[in-house]
């Protein structure tokens, strides 16, 4: 009997990690999510950043799925999961943080390390604070807690803050646009060729839905509720002092370098690893960041559950 060419394939294999590709209601909203590793092995929680979903953990995902069980959602209005009206559904980091709570409730992951990125950063902390012993470790990439590393890139998102004005919205409105959102994946990146115009094809076909623009700028407007809750996060980290990797796309004109070493103030024990990238380090450093969390969850999270 032929062999096929994927029975051939030394690639392809039982133990190559799949991921799976999932959705469940949350407290009335469909939470897509996507899964892989084995089921009773210590949880990494993914959490994406503006203007993408969990489609930007899609390579890291099978990196650490041989060891770890991977859990990367989409909050409502991004990616696969559901755009409720905003009329009815209020977009903030609250919100989105007691959906990924309720979610992990579902699967039962009580124990869990956390990969926070941009948006996801907010959304993580607040998990922390709520239930600090179910941290494992904190995996930050260009995820800000500290006022350091808001620079000029926020200061028309600040004016809209101050007015909430329709003039101040519209000023920031260009940050849907498909240039804004190429621009997030290119800009500080030595060589683009390295980063897929699928990155930003994707992004934009979701951000172009009808009504999706005014969401965004509602979240934009909600990033304010962050800034107040920073000296908490920060007392946290003093406090817990959780294992930290800071990995950094240096070059990132969004979350600037500056705000990376703050966490060794509060963490001294926190490894800060600053890459020559811009902000969606994944797409250019993805190898290399794979490795440092493998290194990293290695040294600090025990074998065995920890759902």
């Amino acid at each position: 009997m032929a062999t096929s060419v994927l029975e051939r394939s030394p690639a392809v294999t039982q133990s190559t990690p799949v991921t799976h590709h999932r959705t469940t209601k949350v407290d009335g909203v469909n939470i897509f999510y996507r899964e892989a590793g084995p089921a009773q092995a210590p949880v990494v929680l993914l959490l994406h950043g503006f203007p993408t979903s969990s489609h930007m953990f899609r390579n890291l995902i099978p990196a650490l799925a041989d060891r770890y069980r991977v859990i990367a959602p989409d909050y409502p209005g991004y990616g696969q999961s559901d755009m409720p009206n905003r009329a009815k559904f209020g977009y903030t980091f609250d919100r989105f943080a007691e959906l990924v709570d309720g979610l992990l409730d579902q699967l039962g992951v009580r124990r869990y390390a956390m990969y926070v990125m941009d948006y996801g950063a907010p959304v993580g902390w607040r998990l922390a604070l709520k239930h600090p012993e179910r941290v494992t470790g904190l995996i930050v990439q260009n995820g800000n807690a500290y006022n350091e590393g808001l620079e000029q890139f926020w200061d028309p998102i600040k004016a809209y803050w101050r007015t909430k004005g329709s003039t101040e919205r519209e000023a920031i409105r260009w940050l849907t646009s498909i240039k804004a959102t190429k621009w997030q994946y290119t800009n500080g990146v030595k060589d683009a060729s390295l980063v897929s115009p699928d990155t930003w094809t994707v992004d934009q076909a979701f951000l172009d839905r009808p009504g999706n623009a005014e969401i965004q700028l509602d979240l934009f407007y909600d990033y304010r509720t962050n800034i107040p809750l920073y000296p908490q996060w920060q007392a946290y980290f003093r406090e817990r002092k959780p294992p930290m990797l800071v990995v950094w796309g240096k070059n990132d004109a969004i979350f600037v370098a500056a705000g990376a070493a703050p966490y060794q103030r509060d963490i001294p024990n926190a490894e800060v690893h600053l890459l020559d990238t811009g902000h969606f380090a994944l797409e250019t450093h993805g190898l290399e960041i794979a490795k440092l969390i493998r290194e990293f969850l290695g040294r600090h999270l025990k074998s065995g559950s920890q759902n």
